[in-house]
């Protein structure tokens, strides 16, 4: 199979991408789920992540926001404990805190209208050749950025909140010659 160059061999990472990197998104509690774990990515490799996240899914009660909002400083200190997941507080305080943002907003359905409301409901069906060519940021995830943060939530910079338009099928960044390119864009015409 034909990947994009920044999947590694690691059959982990290959199902990442094969499976979910792209595939639209429009679950509000799922969404919480990606930009939690795009946070927690800041400054560290993605495998890194998906090596966690099941840890990351347990420690976080599922990424319920319902749950984890009522969270405070014990069940920091305890996650802070927590080899299971990345042990860093301004991170892990920020899940806590984006969950009472998320409940604010509104729950799922606002949270899922939000983010999608910045590719006008469909995803971005990118055309790159090269890996060279994706972007770190864009004044989309840019404007997002601002709009989450506005909204109370954390650690969602330009580069995470593109990161996270990526993964949660916002915007198809497959490069043209990987095989899943045009079966995510397919996706896309159905929204």
């Amino acid at each position: 199979m034909r990947r994009c160059g920044w999947v590694s061999a690691d059959p982990l990472y290959e199902a990442y991408h094969d499976v979910e990197w792209g595939v639209p998104e429009r679950d509000g509690r799922h969404l919480f789920e990606i930009l939690s774990l795009e946070g927690m990515q800041a400054g560290l490799s993605w495998l890194t992540i998906l090596r966690k996240r099941e840890g990351f899914r347990t420690a976080f009660a599922g990424f319920d926001p319902d749950v984890i909002a009522d969270w405070g400083e014990e069940d920091v200190a305890r996650l802070l404990d927590d080899a299971g997941i990345v042990r860093h507080r301004g991170k892990i305080e920020a899940v806590l805190g984006n969950a009472r943002a998320w409940l604010t907003l509104g729950g799922a359905t606002p949270f899922a209208d939000l983010v999608w409301s910045f590719v006008d409901e469909r995803p971005v069906q990118e055309r790159r050749a090269t890996l060279a060519e994706v972007p770190a940021s864009t004044p989309v995830s840019t404007a997002m950025s601002k709009r989450l943060k506005a909204e109370g939530f954390r650690f969602c910079g330009p580069t995470t909140c593109y990161a996270f338009m990526q993964a949660a099928g916002l915007v198809n960044d497959h490069v043209l010659d990987c095989d899943r390119h045009d079966a995510v864009a397919a996706l896309g015409g159905d929204m």
